[in-house]
């Protein structure tokens, strides 16, 4: 006859384990001895162990005593359900691992691998972290609400970034944001620039408003975002409305396009 604690070292349990299933009614409590001490003969040995041994494999103490008491077809059924409540599980954890691996790896955060791809061109070319930074907070507010849409716009954004005056305007931005002046004179070469290249778009058909991918909150987000990001922003907007553009984000001609 075995004391509690030799009865959970031989179960490889805790005494506190053993005294919860007394608790909780999974196993049975025998009566105090003469000694008043508590003794446990092989039945409870048998069903300590089939008890840790269930609940390792991940059972539910609720269910445990109705499956030590069931038939095998119950017991088969009772299996399944675990087992299917396992495999729920295994496959939210491996989602969990890959969003913290997507931690680990910055930008990838949130991002489809095209973005991500583009973001380290941007730094391949030199362009300033912060700088970079400001684009991936936009491309993640894009990503969440056009999903669909981010690949087919990566080819375009890839392509120009094979035209001098684009990487040209990401250095004058990136000199800029490293920079503390309130009123950068670089920023009217900004302006120039992206003026230039907004002009070329509308002309070409390229910035023709239309559809849910131009309805107005993403593109305030946006707007909102580059200013918390830069106060600058503000004065480079008004550069831009000087040439004849309104807008941040989503440019558009005050009046007749310039030019």
């Amino acid at each position: 006859m075995l004391t509690i604690g030799e009865l959970a070292a031989y179960a490889d349990v805790t005494v506190r384990a053993v005294r919860h299933y007394h608790q909780i009614g999974l196993l049975p409590e025998p009566e105090r001895d003469t000694s008043g001490y508590r003794r446990y003969g092989p039945a409870a040995v048998v069903a300590l162990i089939r008890i840790r041994t269930l609940a390792n494999a991940g059972a539910p103490l609720s269910e445990i005593a109705e499956m030590l008491d069931a038939d095998d077809a119950t017991f088969a059924e009772a299996i399944r359900r675990i087992d299917d409540r396992l495999r729920h599980r295994i496959e939210r954890l491996a989602t969990s691992r890959t969003q913290i691996a997507q931690l680990a790896a910055g930008d990838s955060l949130a991002l489809p691998p095209e973005v991500t791809a583009y973001l380290e061109r941007l730094r391949a070319l030199g362009t300033s972290d912060r700088l970079v930074e400001g684009e991936r907070d936009a491309w993640i507010l894009l990503a969440a609400r056009w999903p669909d849409h981010i690949r087919d716009w990566m080819p375009d954004k890839f392509a120009q970034l094979e035209d001098p005056r684009v990487v040209r305007l990401y250095q004058v931005l990136s000199e800029i944001s490293e920079s503390d002046a309130t009123d950068d004179a670089r920023l009217a070469e900004a302006a120039d620039i992206m003026a230039e290249l907004v002009g070329e778009a509308w002309a070409a058909g390229e910035m023709s408003p239309g559809g849910d991918a131009y309805n107005d909150l993403p593109h305030d987000l946006l707007d909102a975002l580059a200013i918390e990001s830069d106060p600058r922003v503000q004065r480079l907007q008004e550069l831009m409305r000087e040439r004849g553009w309104s807008g941040w984000n989503r440019l558009e001609p005050l009046a007749a396009p310039p030019g």
